[in-house]
């Protein structure tokens, strides 16, 4: 059993990954409409509808980490601007299938390089080894975070 101890705030590793979260954010924020024309929220459901589509709205919500409402309104936008197609699911006459439409697929291939480009300046201070050790650290605390 480990022994708990006393922990200043400012070393807290949920303290320093919210704070990293909002600093690298800011940027992001920045840097969304110029490289892509969208909001963050709507690119980060561009992106996850592009990388793990098709979706619904509970799943875009789960994958983008949104809540639902986020998830329905950024969904709505990008149907609205041309970026994703929503389809009826047979099954359930309340669902949607979220999808990328050819522009959405430009539009995505943007803002997944713009992706590429903020984790290469955010990662930029790590050497190859030392970014790959903290990928598979960040792997297994999200595993655990999510274990029942």
């Amino acid at each position: 059993m480990k022994v708990l101890l006393p922990v200043q705030l400012n070393r807290a590793l949920t303290y320093r990954l919210h704070r990293l979260h909002k600093l690298t954010d800011l940027e992001s924020q920045r840097e969304y409409p110029t490289a892509t024309g969208l909001t963050i929220s709507d690119g980060r459901c561009l992106g996850a509808i592009g990388a793990f589509g098709p979706l619904s709205i509970k799943d875009l919500a789960q994958m983008a980490n949104l809540n639902k409402g986020q998830a329905s309104r950024a969904a709505q936008s990008l149907v609205d601007q041309g970026l994703v197609s929503k389809q009826g699911v047979a099954e359930d006459g309340r669902g949607v299938s979220l999808s990328l439409t050819r522009q959405g697929k430009n539009t995505w291939q943007k803002t997944m390089d713009m992706i590429a480009r903020r984790n290469h300046e955010i990662f930029g201070c790590l050497s190859p080894q030392e970014e790959q050790q903290f990928s598979t650290l960040l792997d297994r605390l999200i595993e655990q975070a999510e274990a029942p």
